[in-house]
C-alpha cells in the first residue's frame, strides 16, 4: 500500500423518507383499527407490516463507504444489515462508472455482470475484482477513485488509467 490515507463517505439516499412514511401510515391504520373488528388479526397484521417497512427503510437509509486499512467496507445503515467488505489485494481495477436505468437501486445482480449496490443516482465506481465486478453507488466517484487507486500495490495492473 503506497498509502496512509483514510477515507470516509456517507450518502444520504431521501427515498427513505417515502419509506418510512409508508410504515408511519401502516401503523396510523393499525392504531384506528385496534376497535375494529376483526381487532386483534387485523391490527397485527398491520403493527408487523409496519414494522417490517422500518426496518427496511431504517437499512436503506444511508450507504457508508469506509477503509478499513486492509479492506473497502460498503455498509446500508444505520441499521447494518447489509454490508459487503472487499480486500484490497482482491481489486485489480477500478474506474468511475455511471449505473444504467435497469441497474436501479439496492443491492442485486446487474445485467451487465457483477452486483451493484446503490442507495441512489446514477454515478458509482466499478470495482473490478479477481473474482467478478461491483458497482458501488456513490455521489463522491472521483475521490473514491482516487482513494482506492492509491491504496493498490504499485504493480497491480489498472487498464483503466
Amino acid at each position: 500500500m503506497s498509502s496512509l490515507a483514510i477515507y470516509y463517505h456517507r450518502q444520504h439516499g431521501p427515498l427513505c423518507l417515502l419509506v418510512y412514511a409508508t410504515a408511519a401510515l401502516l401503523a396510523g391504520a393499525a392504531w384506528y383499527c385496534r376497535h375494529e373488528p376483526p381487532q386483534p388479526f387485523l391490527t397485527w397484521i398491520l403493527s408487523g407490516s409496519a414494522m417490517l417497512v422500518f426496518l427496511f427503510a431504517a437499512s436503506f437509509h444511508h450507504l457508508t463507504v469506509a477503509d478499513e486499512i486492509d479492506r473497502l467496507r460498503i455498509r446500508f445503515g444505520p441499521i447494518p444489515l447489509f454490508q459487503r467488505a472487499v480486500l484490497y489485494e482482491d481489486i485489480v481495477g477500478v474506474e468511475v462508472g455511471r449505473t444504467s436505468f435497469l441497474d436501479g437501486w439496492g443491492i442485486h445482480m446487474s445485467l451487465r455482470g457483477g452486483w451493484v449496490m446503490n442507495l441512489w443516482g446514477r454515478d458509482c465506481i466499478v470495482l473490478k475484482l479477481k473474482k467478478g465486478t461491483l458497482r458501488v453507488g456513490t455521489d463522491d466517484a472521483e475521490n473514491l477513485t482516487a482513494f482506492i487507486k492509491s491504496r493498490l500495490p504499485e504493480d497491480s495492473d489498472l487498464s483503466s488509467d
